[in-house]
């Protein structure tokens, strides 16, 4: 087995998933309840413990988790509206027609419609602490480099 310069072995894979994205929320409940009935998330870890409740949502069939912890001083901190995406990007195969699910559901969008971009199909919003959440399409340049 050969070293390469950092001294780890070439070829060996170090890490092998993401498990959490960490998104601080003011109300774990009310964070639930947007991700699970608005945006179609399900619930997959909901554990009290005396450092915090452990509380995540992920995608159906996908294996990375969102934590939703509770640290009202941080959250909806990462990012305002404009043109950079939040820290989730949640993708969809037909966002144009899950964007009207979405909206009859409750949730705000900053534009009015999904918009086109170079890399397909995007629109924006915020959970109820203000956490920046992307919805993307993948498209043009994204789907012919994805494969």
């Amino acid at each position: 087995m050969k070293q390469n310069d950092s001294g780890r072995i070439k070829d060996q894979k170090m890490l092998t998933n993401i498990m959490y994205v960490t998104l601080y929320v003011t109300d774990q409940d009310r964070a639930l309840q947007f991700y699970t009935e608005q945006l179609g998330l399900e619930k997959r870890i909901d554990f009290p413990n005396p450092g915090g409740r452990f509380l995540t949502v992920g995608v159906p069939g996908s294996p990375v988790e969102i934590l939703l912890w509770a640290h009202p001083a941080a959250a909806g901190q990462p990012a305002e509206a404009g043109d950079s995406p939040g820290p989730v990007i949640l993708e969809s195969d037909d966002l144009r027609a899950d964007f009207k699910v979405f909206r009859d559901r409750g949730v705000v969008f900053d534009e009015p419609e999904p918009v086109d971009y170079g890399f397909g199909v995007r629109i924006e919003t915020a959970d109820p602490d203000g956490n920046r959440i992307s919805l993307r399409e993948r498209g043009g340049a994204a789907a012919r480099n994805n494969g």
